[in-house]
């Protein structure tokens, strides 16, 4: 296998090559990610800290033994690599999407290349888009929110919301049903986990984003094959995307993932001011990251993303998404992304998934809508 770290140029007389790079191809949606894009003919290349884990990796992923890495351990040199060698389109599942999307995003929009990642949080999202005018005017599409998390729910909102004027409220629900890897929960999913406790809750009120309790409005959602979850509210990028999709000047979103018991409820807002403080945050994740975790199947069948929208004529629809294990939903529609904006589909600008190539792309990864 190939390391780089400085020397190969980008293809002559092309303004980006053809090359995929994904960042973070030793994780687990960077390995699904890495074997369905190289299935589908598209020219693969891992990026990381590790040439050795990076060679197996993209082995078991099944790219030849002479495939193309490169070697870089942190954004800035992956921006720099970027801008250097101009691949067509970066995936980005290394995490910490706040700090690591701009910088790696920017230097796709300096050499006129795509950019994708799976950030669902509010900063981290709202980040990304900002960036909407840099990238229209360098012609480069950026998807940030390219996984079970935003798509799930965007969509259904989108499908809801077509050909229909914006609706007065909205409300969002996410549960997904993943399996667990054995291992350490790694530094990415630490880092998520202790942001999600201090980030407390959000919502749209009047069209602005304003503060409320973590675990807000909890409740027991019954999905349309007879099983159901608990969920409660939650501050995240599935919240910006609703809002986006519908133009509705009031948004709530709940998870699955939030805490919903009256005592996890109780304890949430004082953990949370603890870990904001950054010494206690940066102890919280080292510690988090090194726990390891024994495997475990999904708790469902299915991963349901579900959207109800209310008009202000009393018009009330009601949509879910049916997917399949969350993690492998995430991969496929990352993969899904990535190949139609290496292939020259999608519009210049900074989206989330349905934004840039409208909510059918929710099936096209293999998610099943299910509408009133």
């Amino acid at each position: 296998m190939t390391e780089t770290s400085g020397t190969s140029g980008t293809t002559s007389g092309n303004r980006t090559n053809d090359e995929v790079w994904i960042v973070g191809a030793t994780g687990r949606v960077g390995r699904g990610v890495t074997g369905r894009l190289a299935a589908r003919g598209l020219t693969v290349v891992p990026v990381g800290r590790s040439r050795e884990r990076m060679a197996a990796a993209g082995a078991a992923a099944g790219l030849p033994a002479d495939a193309k890495t490169v070697v870089a351990d942190s954004a800035e040199r992956i921006a720099e690599e970027v801008l250097r060698q101009r691949p067509r389109a970066v995936v980005n599942t290394m995490g910490a999407y706040a700090t690591t999307a701009p910088v790696i995003a920017r230097a796709c929009t300096s050499v006129g290349g795509h950019y994708v990642d799976q950030a669902n949080d509010v900063v981290a999202v709202e980040g990304l888009l900002a960036l909407h005018e840099d990238a229209t005017r360098a012609g480069s599409t950026l998807v940030t929110g390219a996984g079970f998390g935003v798509l799930a729910t965007e969509a259904v909102v989108a499908k809801l919301c077509e050909e229909r004027p914006a609706p007065h409220r909205v409300r969002i629900d996410s549960v997904a049903s993943v399996a667990v890897e054995a291992g350490a929960v790694g530094a990415a999913l630490a880092t998520s986990i202790v942001d999600t406790l201090t980030a407390g809750g959000r919502r749209y009120a009047d069209g602005r984003l304003v503060a409320s309790r973590l675990g807000a409005d909890p409740q027991r959602l019954t999905f349309p094959d007879g099983t159901s979850a608990r969920s409660a509210g939650v501050a995240s990028g599935e919240l910006v995307a609703a809002r986006a999709a519908s133009g509705a000047p009031f948004v709530t979103a709940t998870s699955s993932l939030a805490p919903s018991t009256p005592l996890l409820r109780a304890v949430v807002p004082a953990l949370g001011r603890l870990l904001s403080v950054p010494a206690l945050r940066r102890l919280a994740v080292a510690r988090l990251g090194r726990v390891t975790v024994k495997a475990a199947p999904r708790p469902r069948e299915h991963s349901w993303g579900h959207a109800v929208v209310e008009w202000a004529d009393g018009t009330r629809r009601e949509g879910w998404l049916r997917a399949d294990e969350g993690m492998d939903f995430t991969a496929d529609v990352t993969a899904t992304v990535t190949e139609l904006l290496a292939r020259g589909a999608g519009r210049p600008g900074a989206w989330t998934p349905a934004g840039a190539l409208g909510p059918d792309v929710a099936t096209s990864a293999g998610g099943t809508f299910v509408l009133d």
